[in-house]
């Protein structure tokens, strides 16, 4: 007899899985049954949102869907943030749960974990959520969600299997691993009409967005071509390298970024949404493109979000890249692109404030210190200066909760996840009131022996939300916390601990916990840091 559950680990290990997130239940144990001797890895956090922010990261630096199982009921609510979050930056990712057997569900019986349509929850954070009611099912929703992930805008689906139905047998049904989908490629009319306008731009410049951050290098070559600084949102961070002339990584919703913007005769945007976290954080007006605005991007409703382009071209940004790399052909780039990029650079480093400086300072001494790392993390003053102005030195190392949905928490088990993907080190920057959402997960480093060092920085609370309080005139409440000793929390989990003063010890403490097999956790006094 092969079971059903037994069956979907050998199918997902078909489709390449190697790595699963999740904590085992009384409903998903049949889930397990052939886990041990699969190929597939699996990976215990404290919680299921950390389950899914693990499965996040993987994604992230991997470019595989992020695979978790969770339980019926709680399992599913509680990944349900981690999935918004996901949907929210075009993350690939694979949920699996179980639901109530099926001559229960709907009956509002009082069974364990019913929560009424459970499968409606995922739906609205998931390009799609299915359940799965024979076996015969299961390889089809698969090929579908593969579809997904390899096909379209990439977001999370929930495949929800009744408990009964993962026992059920499953052995003689038929199973084979579609081909591999190609992404659309934009039309080539509209792509001839995109290069004519870029062939004739004298001020022209690139936005690129997440879209765009596994076709660096057609990029570039692009830019090149046309001369074009690029602009890269926070997650297209490292599309262009730090040290590339044309290289602008700075947010578009600095002003003097958005003056350029304005400049601009024409803007190619490259998978971008042209949304408010990534151009408008400050609450001014929606970003202002005064010449013509072209943009790639494989999902046709973006078209109609953010900025309406004058020409719209559905489909993927690799291929569209490439096609009007070749329609443009040989050709002598102006002269000025690279003194333009420049002037961007310098511009938007001097947009930056004194403490926005003095945090970006610990971004870059890491990086500087660990260049192969990613430098990921939650929402915390380092992280926000570092959207604005960090300069990743390759794609898919910058990446943290402060875009889209924004959930806290996120940092120390996606920084999991990416090191799981790696095998190598991985840096956390964390505040001390969001590592306390998914603190427990240092257990998760320790069993998996990931290299992940964190960086706690400590202002013993909400210190943005305390500012943001003052700043209005309203008497700070709720943002002032007990904060623990993290350097002893982190030894007593088995992890190394350090407190560190200023930053020049920074450095080789990197350097030392680099070199470790476990995670190390560095905790600084923002105070300190700022001077103050």
């Amino acid at each position: 007899m092969a079971p059903l559950g037994e069956r979907l680990v050998e199918w997902l290990a078909a489709y390449g899985v190697e790595t699963v997130f999740g904590i085992p239940g009384v409903h998903t144990v049949e889930m397990y049954r052939g886990l041990a001797a699969s190929p597939i890895h699996h990976v215990t956090p404290r919680h299921e949102q950390g389950a899914g922010f693990m499965a996040d990261g993987y994604a992230r630096v991997s470019g595989r869907p992020g695979v978790a199982f969770v339980i019926t009921g709680p399992g599913l609510t509680n990944i349900a943030t981690a999935m918004a979050k996901a949907y929210a930056d075009s993350v690939p990712m694979l949920v699996v749960s179980a639901v109530n057997a099926r001559g229960v569900l709907g009956m509002e019986a009082g069974d364990l974990h019913e929560v009424r349509r459970q499968g409606l929850i995922a739906a609205q954070c998931a390009a799609f959520s299915h359940t799965v009611m024979t076996p015969e099912e299961l390889p089809a929703v698969l090929a579908r969600a593969w579809a997904v992930f390899e096909g379209a805008r990439p977001r999370p689906v929930h495949i929800e299997i009744p408990r009964d139905l993962l026992a059920a047998e499953a052995g003689q049904v038929p199973f084979a691993r579609p081909a591999p989908l190609a992404p659309p490629a934009p039309g080539m009319v509209g792509l001839a009409a995109a290069a004519e306008w870029l062939k004739v731009s004298r001020r022209p410049l690139i936005l690129a967005g997440g879209g765009a951050r596994w076709v660096g290098g057609a990029v570039a070559m692009l830019a090149e071509r046309l001369g074009a600084p690029v602009v890269m949102t926070t997650n297209a961070r490292g599309v262009l390298g730090p040290d590339h002339p044309l290289a602008v990584p700075a947010s578009p919703t600095l002003q003097t970024i958005r003056d350029k913007l304005a400049a601009a005769d024409v803007v190619l945007a490259l998978g971008t949404e042209i949304s408010r976290t990534d151009y408008d954080t400050y609450d001014r007006s929606p970003v202002e493109i005064s010449g013509r605005l072209i943009r790639i991007d494989i999902d046709p409703e973006q078209m109609r979000r953010g900025a309406v382009p004058d020409l719209a071209l559905v489909g993927d940004v690799g291929q569209g890249v490439a096609a009007l790399t070749a329609i443009l052909g040989e050709g002598r780039p102006a002269p000025v692109g690279a003194a333009r990029a420049e002037a961007a650079r310098t511009a938007a480093r001097a947009d930056l404030g004194a403490e926005e400086q003095a945090m970006l300072a610990v971004i870059e001494r890491a990086r500087d210190a660990l260049p192969e790392a990613p430098i990921l993390g939650d929402s915390t003053k380092a992280i926000y200066a570092g959207n604005l102005c960090y300069a990743a030195p390759a794609p898919n190392r910058w990446f943290n909760a402060s875009t889209g949905y924004g959930a806290l928490g996120y940092g120390l088990p996606a920084a999991i996840g990416a090191a799981r993907a790696l095998a190598g080190p991985v840096v956390c920057i964390a505040g001390d009131g969001g590592l306390q959402f998914t603190l427990t997960d240092l257990g998760t480093a320790v069993e998996e022996r990931l290299t992940v060092i964190l960086l706690v920085c400590n202002n013993r609370g909400y210190g943005e939300i305390k500012g943001y309080m003052q700043s209005h005139d309203i008497t700070p409440v709720g943002v002032d916390l007990h904060t623990p000793d993290f350097a002893a929390i982190a030894e007593a989990y088995g992890a190394a601990g350090v407190r560190v003063d200023n930053l020049d010890a920074l450095p080789t403490l990197l350097g030392e916990a680099a070199a470790q097999r476990g995670p190390t956790l560095i905790e600084f006094d923002e105070q300190a840091i700022l001077g103050r």
